[in-house]
């Protein structure tokens, strides 16, 4: 009789192991399914074509792209074409075959030469430029100012040469792009490592990223063409207004939070405190105006004297460029019906025309400079502080 029950007792747990490992294995399945639930952003151009083609000229989807021989490198009006660091070296950028590259010198003799393959940046203000190299992707020594036309050292880059190894990993591309696939190399070791497979990137901010995966909404709707309620994707109008502030905090919270997982899972809805956790080191410091646009905007008395203010009551996300001051400007009276100011301050005329330069004024970044050339003091990286406050300066 023991022997049966020893007997019982090992089928049963034998059976709640495979159950557990089922669960693991399915949840694995999940996962998958759902990445692909995801479908080419071509899709989307056949019942939106007039979003799509507005939304193709906007910052968030030009935010990294692929570098084509018809892509501006060697501009014509470019002040410059290289950087001469200290130590006998210079970084030229150059044309070989049709094909841009950086091109390294020491005492005039070419050591390196790396391939440009994707530019990273919104193309408003910075161009950083990238290669790929064995399935790993690293950051060119020489970053482009589109503001005053001119090649610079990357931010951050050592001033005592050309430093052509430092790696981007697939984070930064998490606010970069839609989603690149990764490989983990010798995982669970010191030696761990992470590629990425360079065919897998997909440039810019795209649909999807906002409104969630729309494999399961694109099959209702070709099979319900005359449905005009957008099913099985995400509306804005939907959501509350925390989760609208934290569908733009995915790339809009600053560089100093800890991940916890990779936000291409992110979905409009989800709770931006499972994906970041605040970096609580230095409770004093102020939010960086590159980046941190939530931050800010949460300090401003403007949020929080309101019940529904978010990002969109001033950005309209589909629009091709952003809009002008003037309208900016519009979109703050329409709270502000009657601002009070001073006589010296009305007597300037800007009250309906221009409230963004007083209220919001360009800020140096506290993490982002650009040197032009040695010896020279860097050129701060001006971004418009989303702080909306009284500034006496």
């Amino acid at each position: 009789m023991n022997q049966i029950k020893r007997l019982l007792l090992i089928v049963i747990t034998l059976s709640a192991i495979v159950v557990l490992c089922a669960q693991c294995l399915n949840t694995n399945r999940n996962d998958d399914a759902a990445e692909k639930s995801y479908v080419k952003e071509t899709t989307c151009i056949k019942c939106h074509k007039s979003i799509t083609d507005s939304y193709a000229l906007n910052a968030h989807h030009n935010t990294s792209q692929l570098v084509t021989p018809s892509f501006l490198i060697n501009r014509p009006d470019s002040k410059n074409k290289d950087f001469i660091f200290e130590n006998h070296t210079r970084v030229s950028v150059e044309t070989k075959n049709g094909i841009a590259y950086q091109v390294a010198y020491v005492d005039g003799k070419e050591v390196l030469a790396k391939r440009f393959d994707i530019a990273i940046g919104s193309s408003l203000k910075t161009y950083s430029f990238a290669y790929w190299e064995n399935n790993k992707l690293f950051q060119l020594p020489l970053s482009y100012l589109r503001e005053t036309n001119q090649w610079v050292n990357s931010p951050g880059f050592s001033a005592n040469t050309g430093n052509f190894s430092r790696p981007i990993k697939s984070r930064c591309l998490q606010c970069h792009s839609s989603g690149v696939e990764t490989v983990t190399v010798n995982p669970g070791s010191f030696k761990q490592d992470e590629q990425m497979k360079p065919n897998s990137l997909i440039f810019g901010i795209n649909c999807q990223r906002c409104h969630g995966p729309a494999s399961k909404h694109v099959e209702f709707q070709l099979q319900n063409p005359n449905s005009k309620e957008g099913k099985y994707i995400t509306l804005y109008t939907s959501l509350t207004r925390k989760q609208k502030m934290e569908a733009c905090g995915v790339c809009h919270s600053g560089n100093d939070v800890l991940v916890l997982k990779p936000t291409f899972k992110f979905k409009p809805g989800d709770k931006l405190s499972d994906y970041y956790l605040p970096n609580s080191s230095d409770a004093s410091a102020q939010p960086d105006v590159h980046g941190n646009q939530l931050g800010l905007l949460m300090q401003s008395k403007c949020y929080l004297s309101s019940n529904n203010l978010t990002c969109n009551s001033c950005h309209n996300i589909h629009e091709p460029r952003k809009a002008s001051l003037a309208i900016y400007s519009q979109r703050c009276m329409s709270c502000h019906k009657t601002p009070k100011h001073s006589a010296a301050t009305l007597a300037k005329g800007l009250i309906k025309t221009n409230c963004i330069d007083c209220h919001m004024p360009k800020k140096p970044s506290q993490l982002i400079s650009f040197q032009t050339a040695i010896g020279k003091k860097p050129i701060p990286y001006l971004m418009r502080t989303h702080r909306v406050a009284i500034y006496k300066d």
